[in-house]
């Protein structure tokens, strides 16, 4: 399953990403937490008892390298220049296992604090007035594209902050997206951004609250986002004290019952949402002619509707 964390800057969307990663790989499932944040962040919050927590190689610096990877021996897609983020996998394309032994994975991932992750990369000074971040982002949204993961495998993205997500078609990749808000006025507010875009493409959208105090802060995050409120999350010493470098012993197991109760809940939301591959798929169709029509066949010289291929099946089967 691909879950998304999403939320205004500072409601601790991170935190909450690298809790559930932790969360599910205690348990012992596979999982894969991916920094999709321009403020990269996820390494230290998945390893907040490291000053300097392993990263692995960033994907962005790499993105023609992917493409070359992820293209295969598709037909349709005359060149690793020809193929943009959202350009869907067919028959032909490279497709990938969760955490399995191919050079995408075993390149582009490192364990911070015993979670795999897989980090996008900083936005450099080099990037600074000639290119945007979702350029990055185009590398998760083409592993996204091509990963067949199982029952049971879980993808952990950390988004970039506020509705910005809505910059490209990666917020229609997920299963379920994580909205991540603090009891005020402006920690919903990305709620409502989020809530009526996602709608129109059928994504579903669930709220957590975090650093609730109190009843009234609960009762107020009801009355904002209704039936949308998932749960919740306390204000948590333990996680304070981590992010300042004075986590004590016992790991997650000391975080407060209130939270991993919280945690519990968002891993029972996941598993009961049903996977759609042909839903995937078809967004990602939409938003591929979508860009192709807008820029890109401008920028390629191409017809990029092309790349689609009609006779492709998304899901386990396209694995054989």
């Amino acid at each position: 399953m691909r879950i998304a964390f999403v939320g205004k800057g500072g409601s601790g969307k991170t935190t909450l990403s690298a809790l559930f990663a932790r969360h599910l790989a205690r348990d012992g499932a596979p999982v894969l937490a991916i920094d999709g944040d321009i403020n990269q962040h996820l390494a230290q919050a998945l390893a907040p008892g490291e000053d300097t927590p392993v990263t692995p190689p960033p994907l962005g610096p790499r993105l023609h390298d992917i493409k070359t990877y992820l293209r295969g021996t598709n037909p349709r897609i005359t060149s690793p220049e020809s193929m943009i983020k959202t350009t869907p996998p067919g028959r032909g394309s490279r497709l990938l296992r969760l955490l399995g032994d191919d050079e995408l994975h075993t390149r582009h991932v490192s364990r911070a604090g015993g979670v795999p992750l897989m980090v996008t990369g900083e936005f450099e000074e080099s990037d600074l007035g000639v290119a945007c971040y979702h350029s990055k982002l185009g590398a998760v949204e083409l592993y996204l594209g091509h990963l067949v993961d199982g029952p049971g495998e879980y993808v952990v993205v950390d988004m970039t902050a506020g509705a910005d997500a809505f910059a490209s078609g990666l917020f229609t990749r997920f299963d379920l997206t994580f909205l991540v808000a603090e009891p005020t006025r402006k920690g919903v507010s990305v709620y409502r951004q989020y809530r009526d875009h996602a709608r129109e493409f059928g994504i579903r959208v669930a709220v957590v609250g975090n650093k609730v105090t109190g009843e009234e802060d609960l009762l107020f995050l009801k009355e904002q986002v209704g039936d949308d409120l998932l749960t919740h999350l306390v204000h948590s010493d333990w996680v304070r004290a981590a992010e300042q470098g004075r986590a004590g012993p016992g790991g997650l197991d000391a975080l407060e019952p209130q939270n991993h109760h919280a945690l519990n809940v968002l891993r029972e939301a996941v598993d009961a949402r049903p996977r759609d591959w042909d839903r995937l798929h078809r967004h990602a169709v939409e938003f591929h002619l979508r860009n192709a029509r807008a820029w890109a066949d401008a920028r390629t010289g191409e017809d990029l509707a092309a790349q689609v291929d009609p006779d492709f099946v998304p899901g386990p089967a396209a694995l054989s």
